[in-house]
């Protein structure tokens, strides 16, 4: 079976990529990290163009469906984020809202990656 090149879904995955990469900006900024952060965005460029070129591939009954699967994105980091405050609150000492931030959406991105995952081995059944 052929695999479309690109979908409304791993677009939304490459744009939770490149917001979870901006998250772990302030992290290394903090720490004096100046190599991690030049190829951070390095990184971010080249998934921001990948994901840009991946949207102008897209039929438009497929771009329609990206605003739904943002919303969720937005929804999974949020969830993220509440999920990651309240592990840190039990489990941790206090650690800098950077780190935090960069725990939330890493959460965040894994789970909307594993919703959409889950989703398309339901609908295979």
């Amino acid at each position: 079976m052929q695999r479309a090149p690109t979908s409304p879904e791993r677009i939304s995955v490459a744009l939770g990529l490149c917001v979870l990469m901006l998250a772990a900006l302030p992290r290394y900024l903090a720490g004096g990290h100046e190599t991690r952060q030049i190829l951070i965005v390095a990184a971010f460029a080249l998934v921001a163009a990948a994901a840009i070129v991946q949207w102008r591939m897209l039929s438009s009954t497929a771009r329609q469906k990206l605003p739904a699967l943002l919303k969720r994105l937005i929804v999974m980091m949020l969830l993220g984020m509440i999920a990651m405050g309240c592990w840190h609150a039990l489990f941790t000492d206090w650690i800098s809202w950077q780190v935090f931030i960069s725990h939330g959406a890493t959460l965040g991105v894994l789970m909307h990656t594993l919703s959409l995952w889950w989703k398309k081995e339901r609908q295979a059944e």
